[in-house]
């Protein structure tokens, strides 16, 4: 469902229901085994999550993106029996006179790589639109990193055996920018932004609903698929410098090696069709475009800042405890009874009925003191 908050509506029904990451229940827990191990059941969590709205979302759009982007890695990347590639080709022709003197066969085969490759750009910058900003500097970042092994291969055809420093400096170059706009551009303001939109959409009085809502939008998940986009890409790029750094004629054309190039190349797609869907489908509905705070602050965009409930600390060991002051000033206590009611101290819980107390127990140190004293300040002097 594509453009909508996951906070809100998440596409795939259960029952009557819509799904969400909170929603999910896993058959079986890594803490069971081990409570050190409960990390993994949340990244478990968020990966089932994940699969089952590529599921139900992913439809034409997509499987045909990445059908035109196999298309492009093998046309692009094998002779097929014509030996264009193989052979080394004529390393004194480039660009336009490198093409007119291709042959018949293998200038068809690039054209329709080509075209290929525009399907698939086309495709992505049409059903992301708020990702697009991002896409560009995604395809920087790619570009850079095969020029940077292009640049390693260039003098050491066999890298990185027989590599020198230089070589390895190009690509840790490339690396660098696709580190910079990967992470510092991109991850920041798809992160930042997904903050914005929990903090002005799903503010709530009761801070267990703020809770889950932040972790309907948790971005985990995300965040690892861009770091596997970041290690394809370094692969991809290898692995096709590799397969043609041999000067002609090639004697060692390797098709594993060209093979590798189009797999990797495949999955990084894929990944990166992931990377742009995932905020499109989480925030597309709410937001217009992808930014860090710093941009929209450069742009005057900035958002206005939101009060924020304060939790209670206690007076005699200042650590959290139940108690909260909203930003109108009303203060909040649940309830001791397990209804785990939320209301104002001295009143009735909203939920049992009981009178919500005006004194609680600290869970540190087990004092007993006024819900009061829990947000008076201690004087400087």
């Amino acid at each position: 469902m594509e453009g909508e908050d996951s906070g809100s509506t998440i596409g795939l029904q259960a029952g009557s229901e819509p799904l969400r990451l909170t929603d999910v229940q896993l058959p079986w827990r890594f803490a069971e085994r081990d409570e050190r191990l409960a990390l993994l059941d949340v990244f478990l969590e968020d990966f089932v999550f994940h699969a089952a709205m590529i599921r139900k979302q992913w439809g034409v759009g997509e499987f045909t993106c990445l059908g035109l982007a196999l298309a492009g890695m093998v046309l692009g990347a094998w002779d097929l029996g014509i030996g264009e590639l193989a052979g080394g080709g004529d390393y004194n022709r480039v660009g336009l006179s490198g093409f007119r003197n291709l042959s018949d066969f293998s200038l068809m085969l690039s054209l329709l790589s080509m075209i290929a490759w525009a399907g698939v750009l086309v495709t992505i910058w049409s059903r992301y639109p708020i990702m697009r900003e991002n896409l560009v500097y995604l395809g920087i970042a790619m570009l850079a990193v095969q020029m940077g092994s292009i640049s390693a291969h260039s003098q050491s055809p066999d890298f990185p055996n027989g590599s020198v420093a230089r070589d390895w400096a190009m690509l840790g170059i490339a690396n660098m920018v696709l580190f910079f706009l990967s992470i510092v551009v991109v991850h920041r303001a798809v992160i930042e932004t997904r903050d914005i939109h929990v903090e002005e959409r799903h503010a709530h009085p009761d801070p267990r609903v703020v809770q889950k809502a932040w972790r309907d939008h948790s971005l985990r998940a995300w965040s690892l698929s861009l770091g596997m986009w970041m290690i394809l890409v370094n692969l991809m790029a290898w692995s096709g410098a590799h397969a043609i750094a041999d000067r002609p004629p090639i004697e060692s054309y390797s098709n594993l090696v060209v093979a590798m190039f189009v797999v990797t190349g495949f999955l990084s797609a894929g990944f990166l069709m992931h990377i742009l869907w995932y905020p499109q489908f989480m925030l597309g509905g709410a937001e217009d475009r992808i930014q860090s705070v710093r941009a929209r602050e450069v742009a005057g965009e900035a958002p206005e800042a939101i009060p924020k409930a304060e939790q209670g600390k206690c007076p005699i060991c200042s650590n959290n405890t139940p108690a909260i002051r909203h930003a109108t000033g009303r203060i909040e206590v649940t309830c001791t009874s397990e209804c785990s009611g939320l209301g104002k101290p001295g009143t009735s819980c909203p939920e049992c009925d009981s009178i919500l107390p005006t004194r609680i127990e600290c869970p540190s140190c087990s004092s007993n003191t006024t819900i009061v004293s829990h947000f008076s300040r201690s004087e400087a002097w």
